[in-house]
């Protein structure tokens, strides 16, 4: 089967769309490119499977490259066959191209390597062949051989008995069948090496499952539990059915002088060469998959976080808690300019609260401020009483919101947060952080290495080069869903959009400082470095307000202004009526006319003409409206207030295998468990649910020692 074949098959997707997809990545276009403005040749795919066909895509490079290689190497050791050859290139996977080269891949020096220079194969042959009437001590007389240390008949005997061991470890077919034997019926089991210790893996100290059923964050836990060396972890095969199947393999006569023998050299065969392979083959292979799984939820929960819609409009003072250093504030501007910063000092062990709450009023009233913006970490609840105190004394309307200040701490600390703030600590740049991830999380959080962000489990157990490129793609697909303000964006942003490099991002901004606002697209070709096809991929992404041509605040890209324009004409529009918000019934109005016809007039296709005109009806619509709006809060719960039965409001702060994690406003996020998101049956979280929703959670249960919070989603009207 071709590649363009495997990869419609595996996607689900047509060959046609296979193969668009593939060309078009290989001419260098971006993923979101290919998904926004090549919908016409890819069948409309998505981003999503587009990231998938081109993962598979080099997997599927590699192992055509991997089968060329091994193939050449068989060749020149003369010993390809046609039906070798044959087998190899129908193999699926690297896994099997290995097992398949295994018998000819040059070795150290083995026993059996050994055994062979010391002349003793035809012996193994005699053996393997089952032919011989005269018992085997007979046959190995003849082998003894002082020269080559071949002193003894059971020293001859043991020598062959290694060649035979490794030519049954290398035989490929058996191989996939063990594998298959032991992932089949096989048990991976766990035990504590000191099982009166207290530790977080208490529930892997005698843990036993099917290998067949293990999900992937116990097989990330039991990894960690063993690089902890708190767990002893192995994997359990069902030996007698393998030794069954390789005795009836191997074993093909009913030979009283070699029968006896050979099982033995299976048992040998099995327990010193094959198992130990295909057991750490296993290992690997369940943590490759538990990662694959867990990356593809970090990568869901980082796009539910990013697209969590701005609180544009608003002065928001941010408020970066803690207890000795004091509590840093920035009050930042509609703009996410900051105004002004200040330390207050309300917590332990100061606890300046009258101090504290001065410096706050003045503030308020002093930049008008609407909301407060209050990080997560440590003294959030501390801060949270005396912010809800402060609210009781103002004579106007203000609120708060809580914001997870993730990797919050990492920015601060940067060279990029250096550069932003010169003259600012790291705690007042955190402030000014929690203000601005409220008015533009996708903007802010941007700055942050993704894996920093912490909405995942086990990150940094993962393959790390595998995680930054899932990581950073998802950060691309919601930068380029959302596109940027081409006279705004900071360089962080603009790094991330279609084609453009970090070097022609700072090249932008440095063209923007020294020549004024963009006043077209166009003038993108004047940035150092920026070509016509970084231009291609990007200016679609890019957006200009009150610029020469109001298509430039749109979606819609040059290539199909003139389509747009001719578009307009024809209804008897003209291309100022884009931002006049003339044109907000236009799908009604061409929904009687012929699509197919008007796209051949327009000489574009169906799919990008029904593009053009939801561009045009809502130009430069923000996708994250949809999302669910942060709970702003106004009052202040304490765990201790929580009662079994009670009804809340939550936002879901964390998504993981076997539940989500809500924060209820009580500072310890409760814990959903999978069983209890909905009625029906689901087999992840993620299909119910995802990091910024809001919903409803009845209190289940509440533990103030250990500090857990058990909810449910479920019986609530």
């Amino acid at each position: 089967m071709d590649i363009i074949q495997a990869l419609a098959q595996e996607l689900k997707i047509r060959p046609k769309q296979a193969e668009a997809a593939v060309t078009l990545i290989d001419e260098g276009n971006t993923i979101p490119f290919i998904a926004r403005y090549r919908k016409e040749a890819t069948g409309s795919l998505n981003d999503e499977t587009l990231r998938s066909l081109f993962e598979r895509l080099n997997y599927l490079r590699n192992l055509e490259e991997k089968k060329q290689q091994v193939i050449a190497a068989i060749t020149e050791q003369g010993k390809l066959t046609e039906e070798l050859k044959a087998q190899i290139e129908s193999a699926q996977t690297l896994v099997v191209v290995d097992d398949l080269y295994r018998p000819y891949r040059p070795k150290r020096r083995t026993r059996a390597l050994i055994a062979k220079e010391k002349g003793l194969e035809p012996l193994a042959n005699i053996i393997l062949l089952q032919m011989t009437q005269k018992p085997l001590e007979e046959e190995a007389k003849a082998y003894l051989n002082e020269e080559k240390e071949v002193n003894t008949i059971p020293d001859a005997l043991a020598g062959a008995s290694d060649i035979i061991a490794e030519a049954i470890s290398d035989e490929a077919d058996y191989r996939i069948r063990i594998r298959e034997l032991t992932m089949q019926k096989g048990m991976i089991s766990s035990a504590a090496k000191d099982p009166d210790a207290e530790s977080v893996y208490e529930m892997y100290y005698e843990f036993c499952e099917r290998i067949a059923k293990i999900a992937g964050h116990r097989v990330l836990a039991l990894n960690r539990g063993e690089a902890e060396k708190i767990l002893t972890v192995k994997l359990e095969a069902p030996k007698e059915d393998i030794i069954r199947y390789l005795e009836k393999q191997v074993i093909k006569k009913d030979n009283a002088n070699t029968t006896p023998f050979l099982k033995n050299v299976i048992a040998d065969s099995y327990d010193r060469l094959i198992a130990p392979a295909i057991e750490r083959e296993i290992r690997s292979a369940l943590t490759e998959t538990a990662q694959d799984g867990a990356i593809r939820v970090f990568g869901k929960n980082l796009e539910q976080l990013l697209m969590q819609p701005p609180i544009v409009g608003k002065v928001v003072l941010g408020w970066d808690p803690a207890f000795r250093t004091g509590c840093k504030l920035a009050v930042v501007d509609e703009t996410g300019k900051v105004l002004d910063t200040a330390v207050i000092y309300p917590t332990p062990p100061q606890n300046k609260v009258e101090e504290a709450k001065a410096t706050l009023k003045k503030m308020i009233d002093k930049y008008n401020v609407n909301l407060i913006s209050l990080g997560n970490g440590t003294a959030s609840r501390e801060s949270e009483m005396i912010i809800v105190d402060l609210l009781k004394e103002l004579n106007r309307p203000l609120q708060y919101v809580i914001v997870n200040e993730a990797g919050a701490s990492v920015y601060s600390a940067s060279k990029l947060a250096t550069e932003e703030f010169p003259e600012f600590d790291v705690g007042q740049r955190s402030a000014a952080s929690m203000a601005r991830r409220l008015q533009d999380p996708l903007a802010e959080l941007v700055k942050i290495d993704p894996k920093s962000i912490g909405v995942g489990q086990y990150q940094h157990d993962m393959n790390q080069k595998k995680l930054s490129e899932a990581l950073g793609g998802v950060v691309e697909d919601c930068v380029n869903k959302v596109g940027v303000d081409l006279n705004t964006a900071s360089a962080s942003l603009l790094e991330y959009i279609s084609g453009i490099s970090k070097t022609v991002a700072k090249n932008i901004v440095s063209y923007r400082e020294e020549n004024g606002r963009f006043a077209s697209r166009n003038q993108l070709l004047k940035v150092a470095k920026l070509g016509p096809k970084a231009y291609e991929q990007c200016a679609g992404f890019t957006r200009i307000l009150n610029g020469k041509n109001p298509l430039d605040a749109t979606a819609v890209h040059p290539e199909s202004y003139q389509a747009a324009e001719k578009l307009l004409d024809t209804l008897g529009f003209q291309p100022q009526d884009i931002v006049s918000g003339k044109l907000k019934g236009l799908s009604k109005k061409i929904a009687d006319l012929d699509l197919k016809k008007l796209a051949q007039q327009l000489e574009i296709g169906v799919i990008t003409l029904q593009d053009i005109v939801k561009e045009l009806e809502k130009p430069a619509r923000d996708p994250r409206e949809d999302m669910p709006k942060p709970i702003l809060r106004s009052d202040v719960l304490e765990m201790k207030d929580l009662t079994p039965g009670m009804i809340l409001k939550g936002t879901v702060r964390n998504v993981i295998d076997f539940g989500v994690f809500v924060d209820i406003g009580v500072h310890q996020d409760g814990l959903v468990h999978i069983s209890q998101i909905c009625d029906r049956f689901i087999k992840h979280p993620l299909e119910a649910v995802g990091v910024g929703d809001i919903v409803d959670v009845k209190v289940m249960s509440v533990d103030l020692a250990k500090k857990r919070i058990q909810l449910t989603m479920k019986g609530i009207n």
